[in-house]
């Protein structure tokens, strides 16, 4: 596959920010977290029966960016200090890219490698260090007539829900809606910035990053059945009568099998932390489209990863954690004390020493299959690889109630998950994306190389 580089340019709000809005104060939430990015990507098919062409795909992807950042001018802002934004209308880096290749090719067979080459940024390479965009955005342009769209954001100011309102309002400018959703600037003002200076991130641990040999990054694709079929067996194993929700129980089975793939000595820590959306949560609950990063860490720690209900059971109470006294605390007077004591219990883990640590983050039920630019919904959404080890992200599939589960290993532990019989058991031997009806109990559908 080859990729030409046909424009790089600064895309800027179509209107000037007025000066009561030139300084955007973050929250603590976005405080505390680190300048790094991630990607998402949406892959469209070029219906031959629309009367629009390629071009004017790009053209309206163009128009419609600039007067989505009207609205969402933070995004075309600058970093001024780790709790402000300089919304001086810098823009967004803007990124178009000719693909030699049908896009077809792409999704029956995707390659991690090649996925890569869709976002504008080598998130495993050392490019961003200086690099000063918030966001940053890659639209590929297929000679099928196919468009995919690769988007690099900056952890430091929004979270998944962030993107996803971000990406609707784009969406919905593109269409011609007179209207769109959000955002809602309020964050700083429920979750004032604070004082964070006895708050030090973790610097960059082997547990985590990659030292020397990159990570692999594979896609595993469990269906509505194949859950349900796993739903049911740990219901018949548990004698209780509460309802295990599908992403407890992929989470559950996920986590076991890498500690299985790990070879963990007896008495090793295991550790799963998830994010969790707390804006749904709080008491009254946000808006989704309440801007910036809430969320908060579910830790869920064990010396015994065997049994797989056992796992289900940590996990159901990490997360219900995260509620009740928790969150009234959350938006109370010491509310970024409460936010600081949660990022550190990854610390304090990882201080042990003797610990594998996974990290899972649930993109489940986010509405990234609604964006319509005015061609359609997207055939597909995924990631690209990621340099931290024990990454799990989960995705919907795009046509059942299943999960595509994108999993972080070095080669050998993936190696050794890829073949365990018991993940063999549920996911999809050939998971093409019209698929999702029976899960397969041959071959593993790991069919994404390794970076």
């Amino acid at each position: 596959m080859k990729v030409d580089i046909i424009s790089r340019e600064l895309i800027k709000p179509s209107s000037p920010t007025p000066s009561d809005l030139k300084n955007f104060s973050l929250s603590f939430f976005d405080q505390l977290m680190p300048s790094s990015y991630y990607p998402l990507i949406l892959y469209y098919y070029y219906d031959e029966a629309s009367n629009i062409t390629q071009s004017q795909m790009s053209h309206q992807l163009k128009k419609s960016l600039s007067n989505a950042l009207t609205h969402f001018y933070p995004l075309a802002g600058k970093m001024a200090g780790e709790s402000s934004i300089d919304c001086n209308d810098y823009g967004i880096y803007y990124v178009e890219a000719r693909i030699d290749s049908k896009l077809k090719n792409i999704i029956d067979c995707p390659q991690v490698e090649l996925l890569d080459q869709f976002i504008p940024y080598n998130l495993n390479g050392s490019e961003l260090v200086n690099v000063e965009h918030e966001v940053a955005i890659q639209v590929n342009l297929f000679n099928c007539g196919g468009i995919v769209i690769g988007i690099c954001i900056s952890h430091k100011i929004a979270d998944v829900s962030t993107l996803c309102t971000f990406i609707r309002g784009w969406a919905a400018m593109s269409r011609g809606a007179q209207k769109l959703v959000g955002p809602i600037f309020n964050s700083s003002s429920l979750f004032p910035p604070g004082d964070s200076t006895d708050y030090t991130r973790q610097p960059k641990n082997p547990a985590i990053w990659s030292s020397g040999e990159r990570p692999v990054t594979k896609r595993f694709v469990f269906s509505a059945l194949a859950i349900d079929k796993l739903k049911a067996k740990l219901a018949k194993e548990d004698l209780s009568a509460v309802q295990t929700t599908r992403v407890e129980a992929v989470s559950a089975l996920i986590w076991k099998c890498c500690i299985a793939a790990k070879e963990l000595k007896h008495g090793t820590i295991s550790a799963a932390f998830h994010t969790v959306n707390v804006r749904g949560r709080v008491v009254p609950p946000l808006p989704e489209a309440t801007f910036g990063n809430i969320f908060m860490m579910a830790s869920a720690v064990t010396d015994n990863g065997a049994d797989l209900n056992f796992l289900v059971g940590k996990l159901r109470e990490s997360f219900e954690k995260i509620g009740g006294e928790c969150l009234r605390e959350l938006l109370g007077e010491n509310g970024f004390g409460v936010l600081k004591n949660n990022y550190r219990e990854i610390s304090k883990l990882l201080s042990h020493g003797d610990v594998e640590l996974f990290r899972f983050s649930s993109w489940c039920k986010f509405p990234v299959y609604e964006a319509d630019f005015g061609w359609g919904k997207p055939t597909w959404i995924s990631i690209a690889s990621s340099p931290k080890k024990g990454c799990v992200f989960f995705m919907d599939s795009r046509y059942d109630e299943g999960i595509e589960v994108w999993l972080v290993l070095d080669e050998k532990a993936m190696t050794k998950f890829e073949l365990d019989p018991e993940i063999q058991s549920y996911i999809l031997s050939s998971p093409g994306l019209d698929q999702g009806t029976k899960s397969s109990d041959k071959a593993p559908s790991s069919w994404m190389g390794p970076t």
